[in-house]
């Protein structure tokens, strides 16, 4: 039976898991994740967990904060005047935000924190700092 190897195209169903256990994410309610390996797309651990599986193959992989999103970089959180937000927003702390780089690409923002005059907005990936568990059934190798 053929194993998956890099450069393959493959598909996959997953479940993400926090280290609490809480999902974050799952594809058993859609159709699996296809993905072409060494393009850079998935996040290294995920990857890596998939290499050498076979058809039908179901495991579970730990991935550790450096092989996931990476750890917190505080040079991501940005101070923000609220004169600069729309007149009727009214920041709450979780609120998702976006905006447009000077390259035009759209950047996603979290609200971190609220003050009077300004707000702090938070650039890293929502699950950077975390350890992630994936439930991994391999479903096809192309």
């Amino acid at each position: 039976m053929s194993q998956v190897k890099e450069n393959d195209t493959i598909k996959v169903h997953y479940t993400g898991k926090l280290s609490d256990g809480q999902i974050f994410d799952s594809s058993l309610a859609r159709e699996p994740l296809e993905v072409t390996l060494g393009q850079g797309l998935l996040i290294p651990g995920f990857e890596k967990g998939l290499i050498n599986m076979e058809v039908n193959e179901k495991k579970t992989i730990q991935i550790p904060v450096a092989e996931a999103y990476g750890d917190i970089q505080e040079e991501l959180f940005y101070d923000v005047k609220k004169e600069q937000l729309p007149p009727d927003m009214e920041p709450e702390v979780g609120m998702a935000l976006a905006s447009k780089g000077p390259d035009g690409r759209e950047v996603q923002f979290r609200v971190s924190s609220v003050h009077d005059e300004h707000i702090v907005v938070d650039a890293n990936h929502p699950l950077a700092g975390q350890d992630l568990t994936f439930e991994l059934e391999l479903v096809e190798i192309k």
